[in-house]
């Protein structure tokens, strides 16, 4: 904690007065973000940084592996579903982008299976990427970790269709739904192109 608050400190110093005035505009107006960002939240990968974005420019959820449920409203809690109707609906965001990542340990306990301290909530949690693992399985990949990584975020992709309201908005042309791949290794972003395939920006 003490390491934290030295940061916090050389934030209040350093940056805090040049970005005064942002924060006390987004407190006045409140935040109106254009674009949401499921990422995963693994330490390594920050969206805002990648992005280089400013306070009030992106509206974030991260979860293991990046993972976008099917619709299901019932009465169990969904964090990430509450986030993207809050996203959607109320904030009226106009683009969601899933990020994905290179060496993702979601991924990995997906593809090798849970550790022992890992059985209470992560095995069911990693069972919605399910079928991504079949698909890659089915493939024969020679690379199924990467292979996966890619393959969950086109199904994420799918699994926010699911959703009425995000579907509704995409057919009417007021919603974007946009996949990447951020490899940590070498600092390259990749896109899914309407080809399915996923390319460097």
């Amino acid at each position: 904690m003490n390491k934290l608050i030295d940061g916090y400190r050389r934030f209040r110093e350093d940056h805090w007065p040049e970005r005064r005035d942002v924060f006390e505009q987004l407190a006045h107006r409140g935040q109106a973000p254009r674009t949401m960002v499921i990422a995963c939240c693994d330490s390594r990968v920050d969206p805002t940084m990648i992005f280089n974005a400013e306070p009030g420019e992106l509206f974030v959820v991260r979860n293991v592996a990046n993972l976008v449920p099917p619709y299901a409203p019932d009465s169990t809690y969904h964090s990430t579903s509450a986030a993207l109707e809050f996203a959607v609906r109320v904030l009226q965001v106009e683009e969601v982008i899933i990020m994905g990542h290179a060496m993702c340990g979601g991924i990995g306990v997906l593809i090798n299976g849970e550790p022992a301290a890992g059985r209470d909530f992560l095995k069911l949690w990693m069972s919605i990427a399910e079928p991504a693992r079949q698909i890659v399985l089915e493939r024969g990949s020679a690379d199924p970790q990467a292979d996966c990584e890619e393959e969950s975020v086109r199904l994420s992709m799918n699994n926010l269709m699911t959703f009425p309201w995000i579907s509704e908005r995409v057919a009417a042309g007021s919603l974007m739904l946009s996949g990447t791949i951020f490899d940590i290794r070498s600092g390259i972003l990749k896109k899914l192109q309407p080809s399915g395939e996923f390319a460097p920006v």
